[in-house]
């Protein structure tokens, strides 16, 4: 009885609510949005589902899709600031030159790891750091030297300007930042730096700079402290004039053809020898190839660059082009036996720290029984390792060195032409210096030779040169060398051995004791042997 009374309830339900959605149809009333209301008990009574199933799902109908918003017009002024800004840009892609670019601005995440490495301090040449407060008693000795220039050489000063004249898009196409000077300041720099660069050049050669006509107690152009600060200044990344300007310069001087004319960068070497890092003297040779020729294809592009080839192997090795970009690097893609989509997956990046990592530290090296060896008659980056010694040619530290570092490694970051062995160098020394205690083990093994405070500043100035430096440890000249002193230093057997010999062998007293103890050992084994024979074989 009671299940009947629930199923008339329920079939009374349904027809008041088919009867309610039909006049509100009719009317076209909008319908409510449906609320979640609990079911009644009833409707869980299986006898109920084929009642159930049998209505219409009802559905409340979609929300109409928002209308698309009207074009905007050609001649709206966002779509003019829009077309107005890509034609700047092609404009700017036009007129970049940078396949001429080779004097670059120091990037931010670079400079921001030291800047008074970058920046110089008594002298600026270029247009980077021109006019500024600092340096206006040093161009009262620019001024100085244009002066005894022309005054040596009978030249007026209309025949520099027009060089420099003929020189000014060239010349400016080295620079990366765009140059906001005029034409005339612009030459005027070019004429004025080259003129001073190259008195202080041919004053520290052979002619002297009383052969130039100044007096022995020149406060600039003498031999005295002030030309170490100098040379710190003028090798800087941001303070360089192109190489073909002064070539075309000291021809002008010389009274030679300036297309046929390589004669600053001997000049420049010599100039900047004390900055070396080495004990031997860099001479220009006749075989050098491309060190001395300020040409486009190739050839040095100015005086930083010139130490820089110095410094590597001759003749220079072809280095593959790295992709950079202002911090970041990138390897070349991928081969692949099909064609692939680009997608991230083509570019392995190779910004990684720990890609970074070539060697372990000399303590631990140590530990593994590779002992360090001085090699002498060789550049600073030729190191060796043959039978578990690892030969490292003499390094020479001095204030100026961190400077020059950071500087020929910036280059090095910024140029795509050129190789890392600078970086590579550097990178090394630094995973093999992370205390006081290793410089003071490669100091001690005339490796390196410092003029710092402590062996702890060498430690400190080796850990902070790689800050920010993209490296990668595949792409090194010491790369193959590093995995043969890794072998090494991964077997086991070696590493016992150097235990066992620093062990006992490091100290006579150790070695005594040991001594005594094999001793010991063997008469004990030869009495126990004598004690037991007779027990199995008796007389």
């Amino acid at each position: 009885m009671v299940a009947l009374l629930d199923q008339q309830l329920i079939v009374l339900y349904l027809i008041t609510l088919k009867l309610k959605e039909t006049i509100e149809a009719n009317l076209c009333i909008p319908q409510a949005k449906p609320i979640a209301r609990p079911i009644p008990l009833g409707l869980y009574n299986p006898a109920l589902r084929p009642l159930l199933t049998s209505q219409p799902l009802l559905l409340p109908p979609p929300p109409p899709p928002p209308p698309r918003p009207p074009p905007l017009p050609f001649d709206s002024p966002r779509i003019m600031s829009i077309i107005e800004k890509i034609n700047q840009a092609r404009q700017d892609e036009a007129s970049s030159p940078w396949e001429t670019l080779s004097i670059y601005r120091v990037p931010k995440c670079l400079r921001d790891v030291d800047q008074t490495a970058y920046t110089p301090k008594i002298v600026s040449l270029g247009p980077y750091h021109r006019g500024r407060r600092r340096f206006r008693t040093m161009d009262r000795h620019k001024w100085r030297s244009l002066y005894h220039a022309l005054d040596r050489t009978s030249h007026d000063v209309r025949l520099y300007l027009d060089a420099a004249r003929s020189l000014e898009v060239h010349a400016r196409s080295c620079y990366e930042a765009p140059i906001s000077m005029s034409s005339d300041d612009f030459v005027e720099t070019l004429v004025l730096d080259s003129i001073f660069a190259l008195e202080l050049f041919r004053g520290v050669a052979r002619e002297g700079f009383r052969g130039l006509g100044y007096s022995p107690n020149d406060p600039v152009f003498a031999v005295r402290g002030i030309m170490h600060s100098l040379q710190r200044d003028m090798i800087m990344l941001e303070n360089q004039l192109p190489l073909f300007v002064l070539d075309w310069i000291l021809a002008l001087q010389l009274g030679f053809e300036p297309s046929d004319s390589y004669l600053v960068a001997p000049l420049a070497l010599r100039f900047f020898n004390p900055l070396m890092p080495t004990d031997e003297i860099l001479r220009p040779t006749a075989s050098s190839g491309p060190l001395y020729e300020a040409s486009s294809n190739g050839g040095a592009l100015h005086c930083l660059d010139v130490f820089r080839r110095s410094l590597l192997p001759c003749p220079t090795p072809a280095s593959i082009p790295r992709l950079t970009y202002r911090g970041k690097q990138f390897a070349r893609p991928v081969a692949a036996p099909f064609p692939m989509p680009f997608s991230d997956a083509c570019w392995l990046p190779i910004a990684d720290k720990r890609r970074r990592q070539l060697i372990h530290c000399v303590g631990d090296l140590r530990d593994a029984g590779i002992k360090f060896r001085s090699r002498a008659g060789v550049q600073f980056w030729d190191i060796e390792f043959k039978d578990g010694v690892l030969y490292i040619p003499r390094l020479l530290i001095h204030d100026g060195t961190k400077s020059l570092f950071l500087n020929l490694i910036a280059f090095e970051q910024c140029h795509l032409e050129c190789g890392n062995h600078i970086t590579s160098y550097v990178t090394f020394m630094d995973n093999l210096i992370n205390s006081d205690v290793d410089v003071g083990y490669l100091h001690a093994n005339e490796i390196i030779e410092h003029w710092l405070g402590s062996d702890g500043e060498v430690a400190d100035m080796f850990n902070w040169l790689c800050q920010e430096v993209v490296f990668d440890r595949h792409d090194c000249y010491l790369s193959g060398l590093s995995e043969e002193v890794n072998r090494y230093y991964n077997n086991k057997w070696n590493t016992l051995r150097a235990s066992f010999n620093h062990k006992y062998f490091s100290n006579p007293w150790a070695f005594i004791s040991l001594i005594a103890a094999v001793v010991l050992l063997l008469l004990t084994a030869a009495q126990t042997f004598y004690t037991v024979y007779p027990y199995y074989k008796p007389k």
